[in-house]
């Protein structure tokens, strides 16, 4: 319920007026059984025009400080993540990523639409960063497909180091389902899972345009604040 109505009612309005929203291939996403998004991360808006976009739930795996704080503003902040299709997910253990893919395999064991950022960050530059491993071993364990997805214009309506939200042109660009299956019987090789990520990272530089780095997102954060 909370879902549907920060779709179509609270924050579904607000981002067509901001955003001014399209979507492209649209078909390639079936209507009903498992489904993993893979997207490009560029804005914090990304994650809203996606769910106002695509016909589907979307849930993502949040961190789950989104979902702990106190007082009004952590109620408000649960509210609207919740809204937005996130769970959370303790990230501070040492079985933390293991968690994370297992709420994964959870959502997608009841028929649910997964969606993920590959970066594992919002990209710091604009360019497109390695991708990290967890989407490809969800997708090995669960045999279900991949289908990129690439949100253009996110950023020029939440740049990037501000809250102020301006108005632009959002369009959504959804590619055909990667099927990994033949990798498979192999998941249990580091280099096979490195592989077919690099094969999702090309598909999505492809389809987004941006220049790709090799570099992880959080390293060239890093690295830049220093």
């Amino acid at each position: 319920m909370l879902y549907r109505l920060f779709k179509y009612i609270l924050i579904g309005p607000v981002l067509w007026v901001f955003g001014r929203p399209t979507i492209e291939g649209h078909r390639n996403i079936p209507r009903k059984g498992p489904v993993i998004l893979a997207g490009n991360h560029r804005a914090v808006v990304d994650s809203f025009f996606l769910v106002l976009k695509v016909r589907r739930r979307i849930t993502f795996v949040a961190k789950s400080e989104y979902f702990t704080g106190s007082g009004i503003k952590g109620a408000l902040q649960r509210w609207f993540f919740g809204g937005a299709g996130q769970v959370p997910i303790d990230r501070s253990g040492a079985d933390a990523s293991r968690a994370a893919l297992d709420t994964a395999v959870g959502i997608l064991e009841r028929g649910g639409v997964w969606a993920i950022y590959p970066e594992g960050t919002r990209s710091p530059d604009g360019r497109l960063h390695k991708g990290k491993t967890g989407v490809i071993r969800v997708a090995l364990e669960t045999g279900v497909p991949v289908i990129p997805v690439v949100v253009h214009g996110g950023d020029a309506v939440n740049p990037p180091g501000t809250r102020m939200w301006r108005f632009s042109k959002v369009h959504v660009s959804v590619g055909e389902p990667i099927d990994f299956s033949r990798y498979r019987e192999l998941r249990s090789h580091q280099a096979v899972v490195r592989a077919a990520t690099d094969e999702l990272m090309a598909a999505l530089c492809e389809q987004s345009g941006q220049e790709y780095v090799d570099l992880y997102g959080a390293d060239v954060k890093s690295r830049d604040s220093h």
